[in-house]
């Protein structure tokens, strides 16, 4: 059996877009399917990580074909120093940068790539017509490779899968899009478009499931995940600090002030707290958490930009307490950050800033691996702490999460492969 991923995201981009179908075609041989990989050529990657070729498997066939990236034309009018990821929207911009903002929004649907929809359904039928595949893949964000499954469906009829590794109009920054009736419009139309003609869609998580399932009824839920062997691992030392470790993009509606104030109290209630606090930040933080930080004068903050993600696992094992936020927007409930999986397989204990009702809630709640505070929840968030604090002072700061090993890339992508296998078959 073989499936042709259309994915944007693939090495040596680095960072959370590209992990998710990586894995899956690392391990989906082990279950009978052979991956075809159809992404850019010359994409702009707000990051690189070259050692991500390790986990691509011998001989995987991966056809790119050109982009242009409009975003590299915007760019020229950002302000000097702001960040240029995805994950950053410009809440302060220029003159010219809201003009951008607002062009992008409402005349690049559904997203900047679209110009690379047209020349790619092109030589992708060409590829279809001449190599036999059982099924297409396409991945997002970026949802204009949606379009791209929806125009070779409609003319070849070939089996589809939308795999949706964020919501639509329902991510974090789409309210904060400066966008016309008739745009916002065009989006949830196109959206529909995907899920109703789909075969299946793969959601990341039970919340954007139920939105969906107006729209479709072969939904199925497959989380990301973390990806070692137990036998692998290395003991890794834990800090000497009382270490508190955020890992990834930490971006404006990221930000969990209400952690930064309860340490901020906690240190001046109590100095030996004070000293033996150490924050440490490793990834893109925007220039509001910069700020918000700063206020404080806390006395040990380590910033690391980016690290490959190799060694983001030694990070994760050596710190006393991993810092998990979700975004403060609308769609919080069903925001479940890749990197959770991670903080489960380091065995850490884990304190999350989110709705306590939400997606992220129920996996800290099944797995028993820490504990989630909303976001206006300071004093219930001071108490956690100083309760973490005292286990670390004893010595004794563990957690004893369980069934965490479902969330193994590897089993994860057993579940695809029956998924895929069930669609071909039908």
């Amino acid at each position: 059996m073989k499936v042709l991923v259309i994915t944007y995201y693939w090495v040596p981009a680095g960072g959370s877009g590209v992990q998710r179908w990586l894995k899956f075609v690392k391990y989906l041989r082990d279950f009978n399917i052979e991956p075809v990989i159809f992404t850019v050529d010359g994409a702009n990657y707000p990051i690189v990580d070259a050692s991500l070729e390790e986990d691509i498997p011998g001989g995987i066939e991966v056809i790119k074909n050109p982009i242009w990236e409009p975003n590299n034309l915007f760019s020229v009018f950002k302000k000097k120093g702001a960040k240029t990821s995805a994950g950053f929207l410009d809440p302060n911009p220029s003159f010219f940068g809201k003009v951008m903002q607002y062009v992008r929004a409402n005349y690049f649907i559904p997203d900047a790539r679209k110009f690379w929809i047209k020349p790619s359904v092109k030589k992708l039928k060409k590829y279809l017509e001449e190599n036999k595949i059982d099924a297409i893949i396409t991945t997002g964000p970026p949802h204009s490779l949606h379009l791209i499954g929806l125009q070779l469906k409609r003319e070849l009829g070939v089996k589809w899968i939308a795999d949706f590794r964020d919501p639509w109009t329902d991510i974090d920054y789409f309210y904060q899009l400066p966008l016309t009736r008739k745009a916002r419009a065009k989006h949830h139309q196109l959206e529909q478009e995907v899920l109703i003609n789909a075969d299946v869609t793969l959601v990341v998580g039970e919340t954007m499931k139920k939105n969906y399932e107006k729209f479709s009824s072969n939904i199925h839920v497959i989380t990301n995940g973390y990806d070692s062997e137990e036998q692998n691992e290395v003991e890794v030392k834990l800090d000497e600090q009382f270490s508190i470790t955020h890992i990834g993009l930490m971006n404006a509606d990221r930000n969990p002030k209400i952690v930064w104030e309860a340490l901020s109290e906690l240190s001046k209630e109590n100095a030996e707290f004070s000293e033996d606090l150490e924050i440490k930040l490793i990834g893109n933080i925007a220039n509001e958490v910069e700020e918000e930080l700063a206020k404080y004068q806390f006395k040990n903050i380590t910033k690391i930009a980016y690290v490959p993600h190799s060694e983001v696992q030694n990070h994760q094992k050596s710190s006393q307490i991993l810092l998990l936020a979700v975004n403060k927007v609308p769609s919080a409930k069903g925001i479940i950050t890749g990197k959770i999986f991670e903080y489960l397989q380091a065995k850490r204990p884990i304190l999350a800033v989110g709705p306590e009702d939400g997606d992220l809630a129920e996996i800290l709640t099944k797995t028993n691996a820490g504990t989630i505070v909303d976001f206006d929840g300071k004093a219930k968030m001071k108490k956690e702490i100083m309760q973490l604090y005292a286990d670390y002072k004893k010595g004794n700061l563990q957690v004893a999460s369980k069934d965490i090993t479902q969330y193994h890339r590897k089993k994860l992508t057993e579940q695809l492969s029956i998924i895929l296998k069930q669609v071909v078959n039908s």
